[in-house]
């Protein structure tokens, strides 16, 4: 697990310049790779390839970038590559041996092997950047789900990349400024995308490369989609509940045993759902020894789940490690350093609450921790899911309103032509980009004349890909293009969890297991109205009871209306952040709209309509907050 970043400027080949641009780049991923730093120029076309490591597998022998004995082929991984002994014992016997027992050293002959094809066989989480000397060509390459990060800005005079775009702005040619129409989708929380809160700032998008070849004294990019999460447009009928069950528990059984490998311990974040109690479950039988379980607590009842943790702990004599964490953590500096990590802004601060936990994990010398992301996309576990198929349950709602639920229907032309329907999981956001327009300033209010932000969102999704499928499968697979990557994998995943160069292994995103997944048909998947039915049967011996009969809980930091003490710390950062004069220099927002906003929120006493205002808050700060760390170059603040 590591960091990545480089350039290639065909007109640069100084190489006194081209060293200095790529320290400071790397100087800023340094967090991803504490352990080691590489780098690999090109100079004759003015191409550099940096990286900074963070050692978990091949200790001693990992160095990169990674190259060729003959120095045509370059190559720079972030992530994981799970089978790589096999694969690499494959590869010698064919007579392309890989230099180096790490995981990372299988890309290169398998791309002399194979071509551009050989991503097809890699396993895990990765991103890669792989430079072909022969053919003067750049390969960019993000994993299937986009659970390692990938950026670029092509420019004028050539390209940029970096596992974060912190480092793509300390680029000569990169100029940092935030994008106004990103900072819309920000306040409703919805990315397009492929997209960033910077101007000119893209991600390679997940199961997608970026080829980029010179042809002459130019560069010409190239995008290419290699894998999918392809929803069948039919299900099987009357098909046996226990043959999908017990294909699920295989294949979770072994994506959790493949994710054990390591040459460092790993651990099991833990919190009091399915998905993370199962993977402790199964973890404590796959190894030898007990496994360290890391959750966090809130003070707040109505949103702390840890109680549920102690059980699944005590059951599976795991050694608990448990945080609690309070309006002090949640806010004031934390809270600026997870902003600052997370690249964009977040809703809730879980993302907070994350990059605490990864700290606690480091101090415990830990650098790797299994999760359970990506359970409830593949299996139907979010409320959304239920309701696009089964429509409104009665009394549904609860602390999900306001937040993930609509409390009324929503409905867009851009989706019902996509879908037939508008999904659910959007709807809030459509309620919330509403309250959101009244604070914006004139300008942004005029450019949302010309632009629809909703409908960008829609028409980012291929339409082949939902159209003639279950309305169940629609649902869960606009939300993965869209939320899953933008929102549960970077500020609730990677990048929280690599401020402390921590790295978290998300095991039902295996693919042997999520392409099995989307075979299930939606009346197994959730059963007599019962969320992620099939889990729950494949781990039914390995829950507690308590667990396995409980409803979906939504794991989210309390936010801040629902504690004066936590009220009075937004509002300090209010106070510091929301000056007139910094709203005005920004120009996203109107001050004297925001202040009034602001007023009567902390009197609000509807429960839905006050969490929607926690989340335009905590979105308004931290546009702001953004300006003042990646535009004007604020130092960041200590935490204690």
């Amino acid at each position: 697990m590591c960091g990545i970043t480089g350039f290639w400027n065909p007109a640069r080949t100084n190489e006194r310049e081209l060293r200095f641009t790529l320290d400071q780049m790397l100087d800023v991923l340094d967090h991803r790779g504490p352990d080691e730093r590489g780098s690999k120029f090109f100079l004759d076309q003015g191409l550099a390839l940096g990286h900074t490591r963070l050692s978990i597998i091949g200790l001693d022998h990992g160095h990169q970038p990674i190259e060729t004995r003959d120095g045509d082929y370059a190559v720079t991984v972030n992530g994981e590559l799970y089978g790589y002994k096999r694969e690499r014992t494959r590869l010698a016997c064919q007579s392309l041996p890989s230099d180096g027992k790490s995981d990372s050293a299988i890309t290169l002959p398998l791309y002399l092997r194979h071509g551009l094809s050989f991503v097809e066989r890699l396993r895990g989480e990765f991103a890669i950047v792989l430079y072909d000397h022969r053919e003067k060509r750049l390969i960019l390459i993000r994993d299937r789900f986009g659970i390692k990060p990938l950026y670029y800005a092509v420019k004028d005079d050539g390209i940029v990349w970096g596992s974060e775009v912190k480092s793509i702005l300390k680029h000569p040619s990169v100029v940092p400024r935030l994008c106004p129409k990103a900072a819309i989708h920000q306040m409703m929380q919805v990315m397009v995308p492929g997209t960033t809160a910077f101007e000119g700032v893209q991600a390679v998008q997940p199961g997608h490369m970026l080829i980029v070849q010179r042809v002459g004294d130019r560069l010409v990019t190239e995008s290419k989609r290699w894998w999918d999460l392809e929803f069948p447009t039919s299900h099987e009928s009357g098909a046996d509940p226990q043959e999908y069950v017990q294909g699920v528990q295989d294949r979770l059984i072994d994506a959790v045993a493949t994710r054990l490998e390591a040459d460092v311990p790993v651990g099991c974040y833990l919190s009091g759902g399915i998905d993370s109690c199962s993977i402790l479950g199964l973890a404590t039988t796959l190894q030898q020894s007990p496994v360290k379980a890391f959750t966090i607590a809130f003070d707040s009842d109505e949103y702390d789940e840890s109680n549920i943790a102690k059980l699944m702990a005590d059951r599976t004599g795991a050694e608990q490690e448990l945080l609690r964490l309070t309006e002090k953590e949640l806010y004031g500096p934390a809270f600026e350093r997870a902003t600052w990590h997370a690249e964009r802004t977040f809703y809730n601060t879980l993302a907070v609450a994350k990059w605490h936990m990864s700290r606690r994990v480091r101090a415990c010398n830990y650098k790797a921790v299994i999760t359970g992301e990506g359970s409830d996309e593949l299996f139907g576990g979010y409320p959304f899911f239920k309701r696009d198929w089964l429509g409104r349950e009665k009394g549904e709602g609860g602390i999900f309103a306001g937040a993930i639920l609509a409390e009324e229907d929503q409905l867009h032309p851009a989706w019902q032509d996509l879908c037939g329907f508008t999904p659910s999981w959007i709807q809030p956001w459509m309620l919330t980009l509403r309250a959101a327009r009244a604070l914006l300033s004139d300008e942004l209010i005029d450019l949302l004349e010309t632009y629809d932000p909703i409908a960008e969102v829609a028409a980012a999704i291929d339409p082949d890909q939902v159209r003639g499928r279950h309305r169940l499968d629609i649902s869960q697979y606009t939300w993965s293009k869209t939320m899953l990557e933008g929102q549960i994998l970077t500020w609730g995943g990677d990048r929280m969890d690599m401020a402390n160069s921590m790295e978290a292994r998300p095991a039902f995103l295996d693919h042997h297991l999520a392409e099995y997944a989307v075979t299930i048909p939606p009346d197994i998947r959730i059963r007599d109205g019962i969320e992620k039915w099939v889990l729950r049967e494949a781990m039914v011996n390995v829950l507690p009871r308590e667990l396995y009969e409980r409803k979906k809980f939504a794991f989210m930091a309390p936010p801040a209306h629902t504690d004066p003490v936590k009220r009075n710390a937004v509002q300090e950062m209010i106070n510091h952040w929301l000056t007139p004069t910094r709203m005005n220099e920004l120009g996203i927002l109107n001050h004297e709209r925001v202040e009034q906003f602001v007023s009567q929120a902390w009197r609000e006493t509807d429960g839905t309509i006050a969490r929607r205002n926690d989340i335009l808050m905590n979105h308004a700060l931290q546009l702001h907050m953004l300006q003042g760390q990646y535009v004007e170059g604020m130092p960041l603040p200590t935490v204690d």
